[in-house]
């Protein structure tokens, strides 16, 4: 990664609090891909991929391993050199361009056929309707938006918050205000997968899938 890569927010709260997130633990992910990335992604034939809010770059380097040229983007510096460890391990460091930027103010150019958003939510400020509204023009005709998120607490949460507020799919869909005659709904739902707690609780919880493919004509 080049200065050149680095988009605006360097010192600011949003960098401040995911560069101390990632300085915590020498790992914070499994640095396995994510299960609906796989299911979707593993039936498409390889292209560009953009890959927003990375981390230490289980997701990427499981595209690149498949052959696809990944654009993958963190605001935290700590993790995409992790991210770039790991893709240097993996022998698949020429397919992966890792760029910094905190999405909320720069965000990477290009089109890309697929746009992959996982679990892109934050404790600190985030505009996400605008990040992924940004993440959809990055879409090239006949290219798949794919966005995935918290959509329950999990159920082996002491103490879960009462004020937690999770869109059903469908609303998180409408938040994007895509021209729907553009796109075509590939998958729209809200499965429960396993979950694992910090003192190894076993549980449920449901996730937001949002699967859309621009149109080519």
């Amino acid at each position: 990664m080049t200065a050149e890569d680095r988009g605006a927010g360097d010192g600011d709260e949003v960098v401040r609090f995911w560069e101390a997130h990632y300085g915590r633990h020498e790992r914070v992910w499994s640095g396995r891909p994510n299960a609906v990335l796989v299911d979707i992604a593993g039936p498409l034939a390889a292209g560009r991929a953009l890959d927003l809010g990375c981390g230490e770059g289980g997701d990427a380097v499981w595209l690149a391993g498949r052959g696809w040229h990944v654009t993958a983007v963190d605001v935290s510096v700590t993790a995409l050199e992790r991210a770039a460890a790991q893709a240097t391990a993996a022998g698949v460091e020429s397919r992966i361009h890792f760029q910094q930027h905190d999405l909320g103010r720069s965000f990477p150019a290009g089109t890309f056929d697929l746009v992959s958003a996982q679990y892109l939510q934050s404790p600190v400020a985030l505009p996400r309707d605008h990040v992924l509204r940004r993440a959809a023009g990055a879409v090239a005709a006949g290219g798949l938006l794919l966005v995935v998120e918290h959509g329950s607490v999990p159920s082996w949460a002491r103490k879960p918050d009462s004020h937690a507020r999770f869109p059903t799919p469908e609303r998180a869909l409408a938040t994007l205000e895509l021209e729907l005659g553009a796109w075509e709904t590939e998958r729209l739902g809200a499965p429960e997968r396993q979950s694992t707690g910090p003192d190894g609780q076993l549980g449920t919880i449901r996730d937001t899938v949002i699967a859309l493919r621009r149109r080519a004509g």
